[in-house]
């Protein structure tokens, strides 16, 4: 070939395909961009974000006296706790450590997971799975920066002003969420959603569940040591459960986990953030030191989705304790089939569904589920005189709040149906959960929380055309409010009489 015919190639489609292929795998590794997905995108919030994995280990115990079939080994026995926190950072500080992979490493031990999840597990379909998590996401990199300063550390506090409340030394205490994880998913499929919370001035503790409903997690221990744990059937276990019974034990097992996640946080807080990170199998917390009273320990919401919002209902029960410090609960996307929902909540709840999950006609117990959450929900604002709202993210599917649609979000939209752009999916949910947050900080409602039930039924419309026209766009657009307190009423259980509804919380 003469260089005059590559200075004039003949545009033929095999030509002009193969030049488009090389050059979009050119500007991937020119710009350190996934193949095949779309990178995460910054946070819109006016924090940096910083992010760190933390994995200490806990007192032995177990939660069942199940052992796998194979080995004899306990099932349920919990040895350390993982989870990676999402926080407010020193504004454009660099760390010294690459960004989080979305995919933890080894991306082989997720494939399997999801091979086994398929019942298709061999070295054949595990091999195919990992070049296909590899293709699709695996140079995907989570955009929070790692192990760098909280901001107003000590070290560089100065002149800041701020409307969080403040420690002994005027450095800010930010609000802090507990968050679990769904079915089939990990800490690290909701980074998004964390991020965006972190940098509007929270701290987010994302799970990681060993409890056998995740496709594939590495426990490792002080000493080096390491196991892996894999997607969880009835099968494997002696004796063998029924499903309700082991769902029973995961939840049981999540909650413990939930439990010693708050534990740590606490420790971090009193000032004893460099023994955690001694013990810290990741590696990772080297200024944990600097975190002595940032953490604002009377406003720890929980939050969950999917199988995490039915775990996250079920620490609820019983009521406020030391190991469950919990004054509010962010449930989304209940689960349908992850056991019964805990109905004795007595702390403002928001539930938000998507569009898919309200939508669908789905039995739950031998009720419509859509029933059953809005049930709950009318419980803890009637019979318990405590705010609660239940509201549908109109144009989403179960996967909206995940990082999910964002990575992939042609595949996702033509898989799910989605109609809702993702990112704007992704804002909708953290907007309305920072809402809730501020509300629960001085007890005025805003956006979706200022408004009255506008669908009492999916999609069954009781507005007058006055109250349409009055209502904020970004809320007519995108939600359905199914259960809300009245806009005048500080309580509900003083509905009636005028009240201010600026008031603070019922605690």
């Amino acid at each position: 070939m003469t260089y005059s015919a590559v200075l004039r190639p003949r545009w033929t489609i095999k030509y002009v395909l193969s030049a488009i292929t090389v050059s979009y795998f050119a500007i991937c590794f020119l710009f350190d961009m996934p193949f095949f997905s779309s990178a995460l995108p910054a946070y819109t919030g006016e924090y940096n974000v910083g992010t760190i994995d933390i994995e200490v280990p806990v007192e032995k115990r177990n939660i069942s006296e199940t052992v796998f079939k194979h080995g004899g080994k306990p099932a349920f026995e919990l040895e350390t706790v993982l989870f990676s926190l999402f926080y407010p950072a020193v504004k454009d500080a660099r760390s010294q450590k690459p960004k989080h992979l979305w995919f933890p490493k080894p991306i082989a031990l997720q494939a399997e997971g999801y091979a086994r999840l398929a019942k298709i597990n061999n070295f054949f379909t595990n091999s195919l799975f990992t070049l296909g998590l590899w293709t699709l996401a695996g140079s995907t990199s989570i955009p929070a920066a790692v192990d760098v300063p909280i901001h107003g550390t000590m070290k560089t506090y100065q002149n800041y002003e701020t409307e969080h409340p403040v420690d002994d030394y005027g450095l800010p205490e930010y609000p802090l969420i507990v968050f679990s994880h769904g079915f089939a998913s990990s800490r690290t499929d909701y980074s998004q959603y964390c991020g965006e919370l972190a940098s509007r001035g929270y701290v987010v503790a994302a799970i990681e569940h060993r409890d056998g409903s995740g496709p594939g997690s590495v426990i490792m221990r002080p000493d080096g040591s390491t196991t892996n744990r894999f997607l969880i059937t009835a099968g494997e276990l002696d004796p063998t459960p029924e499903t309700p019974a082991l769902k029973v034990m995961q939840l049981a097992f999540r909650q413990a986990e939930i439990e010693e996640t708050v534990r740590v946080l606490r420790q971090i807080n009193e000032g004893i953030g460099n023994e955690v990170f001694k013990t810290n199998a990741r590696k990772e917390g080297k200024d944990l030191a600097e975190w002595q009273g940032r953490l604002n320990m009377e406003r720890v919401v929980v939050g969950g989705h999917s199988y995490g919002a039915t775990g996250a209902m079920q620490v609820l029960k019983g009521g406020h304790t030391y190991e469950r410090p919990f004054v509010g609960a962010v449930i989304l996307d209940p689960g349908k089939s992850s056991g019964p929902l805990n109905e004795d909540i007595r702390v403002p709840t928001l539930i938000i569904q998507s569009n898919s999950w309200s939508k669908a006609h789905s039995i739950f117990y031998g009720r419509p589920h859509f029933d059953v959450v809005k049930d709950i929900a009318r419980k803890i604002l009637d019979e318990s005189h405590i705010f609660a709202w239940f509201v549908t993210s109109k144009g989403t599917t179960h996967p909206s709040v995940t990082d999910a649609p964002l990575i992939e979000p042609l595949l996702l939209m033509w898989t799910t149906g989605s109609t809702i752009q993702v990112r704007e999916g992704i804002y909708q949910y953290v907007k309305a959960t920072a809402d809730f947050m501020l509300y629960l900080k001085d007890g005025h409602r805003r956006g979706i929380l200022s408004e009255e039930v506008t669908h009492p039924e999916y999609d069954h419309d009781i507005r007058n055309d006055a109250r349409k026209a009055s209502m904020p766009k970004d809320i007519d657009k995108y939600w359905q409010i199914h259960v809300a307190p009245t806009t005048g009423c500080a309580y509900p259980g003083l509905c009636g009489v005028e009240h201010d509804h600026a008031a603070r919380p019922p605690w």
